[in-house]
């Protein structure tokens, strides 16, 4: 075996500009194999990572038992890298090609299948455009932000902050079709959709159906409310904002020493009363809050300013409260 094995390359890389449309499209990776100095066998592993991070995450896309192409589709690869980067965005992202090579079936020695030999390419770093799930975008709402179908079956759902100062059309742009509204219709090419003013600008969970050209805003605005917040026990709460890469509500604000919970639309009844368990209900905690009227409030010992986010979940909600 050399003393200075050649580790693998990559030669050449696909354009990284992913569609949705040329999802069935093949991307070839090109690259040499690796040389220990003699005849040998190796898998090989194209990976990834976000750029500058030397492959202390890495993100495998193919494993082969050849380093000439190392193929995946344009889907496949999209599917695997939504999960660490953000969708209808660029993100620098490096690349290597992994080779292992194991020369003995043995048991511990160097070279062996539980100590084997390992050889990576140079880095390689690319721009790659992700797409996300089929989308709506929204035009004119003052920020960027969009409904998604996540079946593809042309039913969008979403939260999307809107104000009654600026009307809003809807973009497909895989279709460079745009939807504006007659009454509680879509319709091509029609006017702007207008926000109710009551309960006004905030937060709406949208969904919008292209199939029958319906659409529906309900507002969904999470807030805080309690002694310990600016407007005590009293609406307006303290409304939250929502982030859709992390799907947590968040918000920074002063307390005082005193109490908090957390509630949907400035009301008890609309299915969202957020605090700790009791005796009755053991087990509740930030972690796993007790959607009850009769749950504990959430005690603030010190006055200050804080960041508190909020998880809601099919069947569990959690908090942090944190002083800055």
């Amino acid at each position: 075996m050399s003393d200075n094995p050649v580790a693998p390359t990559i030669t050449s890389m696909p354009n990284l500009t992913l569609q949705r449309s040329q999802g069935n499209d093949t991307l070839v990776f090109t690259g040499t194999p690796v040389d220990p100095g003699f005849q040998a066998s190796a898998n090989y592993y194209l990976e990834a990572c976000a750029s500058g991070t030397s492959f202390a995450d890495p993100i495998q896309l193919v494993s082969s038992t050849q380093a000439d192409e190392l193929k995946i589709s344009v889907g496949d690869m999209n599917t695997i890298l939504i999960k660490k980067f953000p969708t209808d965005q660029t993100s620098s992202i490096d690349f290597r090609i992994r080779s292992v090579l194991v020369v003995d079936a043995g048991t511990g020695a160097p070279g062996t299948s539980l100590n084997p030999f390992a050889y990576s390419s140079e880095t390689e770093t690319a721009d790659v455009a992700l797409y996300g799930l089929p989308r709506l975008d929204l035009i004119g709402s003052g920020m960027d932000q969009k409904i998604e179908s996540a079946l593809g079956d042309g039913k969008y759902t979403g939260f999307v902050k809107l104000d009654v100062a600026n009307p809003f059309t809807l973009k497909d742009p895989d279709t460079n079709t745009t939807y504006g509204a007659n009454g509680s219709k879509l319709v091509v090419d029609g006017s702007a959709i207008t926000v109710p003013s009551d309960p006004g600008s905030g937060w709406y969970n949208m969904t919008a159906n292209i199939n029958d050209l319906s659409y529906e805003l309900n507002p969904y605005m999470i807030g805080l409310i309690g002694d310990a917040t600016p407007n005590g026990w009293s609406a307006p709460d303290s409304k939250m904002n929502y982030n859709a890469q992390t799907g947590l509500w968040s918000i920074t604000l002063d307390l005082v020493v005193g109490t908090v919970k957390f509630r949907l639309n400035d009301d008890w009844g609309n299915g969202i009363n957020l605090g700790l368990g009791d005796d009755t209900h053991p087990g509740y905690s930030l972690d796993n809050l007790w959607n009850d009227g009769g749950s504990q409030n959430i005690p603030i010992t010190e006055a200050g300013n804080y960041t508190i986010t909020l998880s809601i979940g099919s069947s569990k909600y959690s908090a942090t409260i944190t002083k800055n």
